[in-house]
């Protein structure tokens, strides 16, 4: 995986936190990365920007189909009382997790766990893990009964 696509997904979690924390915050301006600064801007390619604006905007738009997902995991446990970081890479993951067939599995929830290592608390990344290996299980399950189901057809 490249070093790009990583970058991509940090820059992603921190649009994703930014515009949960700022209430004033609309989608367009997390799309355009103005809380970076311009020696920041200047050593991220174009691609970078481009994949990461595409996750923002893609977590964004399936906001309500991913925050149930995530809520359907959740255990004892309310959306909002998440840590906002841990939300925000929760959010990431379960929309490439449901959205972007073209990544696999493992590889997003490795990144989510290297994400919550890098950004959030300690315990974070177990947390984040457990919930998307079980929502990971779950749609193959699901997508198991549904070939079954098929071929008794």
């Amino acid at each position: 995986m490249s070093t790009g696509r990583r970058e991509a997904r940090v820059l992603a979690v921190q649009g994703l936190y930014l515009y949960e924390v700022r209430n004033d915050c609309t989608v367009d301006e997390v799309l355009q990365f103005d809380w970076l600064s311009e020696d920041e801007r200047l050593g991220i390619s174009e691609a970078t920007f481009q994949f990461a604006q595409l996750m923002i905007r893609g977590t964004l738009e399936q906001l309500a189909e991913i925050d149930t997902t995530i809520e359907s995991y959740l255990i004892r446990w309310d959306i909002d009382r998440l840590a906002r970081v841990d939300l925000s890479i929760l959010r990431l993951s379960i929309y490439a997790l449901l959205f972007q067939q073209d990544i696999p599995e493992k590889v997003t929830i490795h990144e989510a766990v290297l994400l919550a290592q890098e950004l959030s608390g300690d315990k974070a990344y177990s947390f984040i893990n457990g919930i998307l290996d079980t929502c990971v299980k779950d749609r193959r399950k699901r997508g198991a009964e549904h070939d079954s189901a098929e071929k008794r057809e």
